[in-house]
C-alpha cells in the first residue's frame, strides 16, 4: 500500500492524460497489489520446492 502513496501523482497523470482506469495505471506502472505480490511470492517458492506440476 505504501507503494501506490509513493505512485499517486503518477497513476493520477496515466489516469488523467491516458483517460485508463486506476489498475490499468498501477498495471502499467508494475505495482502489484499486495495478495498479487504474495500469491506470486507462494508461487515462486513452490516452484523453487518442485511443488508444483508442470503445464
Amino acid at each position: 500500500m505504501a507503494e501506490t502513496s509513493n505512485y499517486q501523482m503518477a497513476i493520477d497523470l496515466l489516469c488523467c492524460h491516458l483517460g485508463i482506469s486506476e489498475d490499468e495505471a498501477k498495471q502499467q506502472l508494475g505495482i502489484k497489489q499486495p495478495q498479487q505480490a504474495q500469491q506470486q511470492i507462494s508461487d515462486t517458492q513452490q516452484a523453487l520446492m518442485g511443488l508444483t506440476q508442470e503445464k
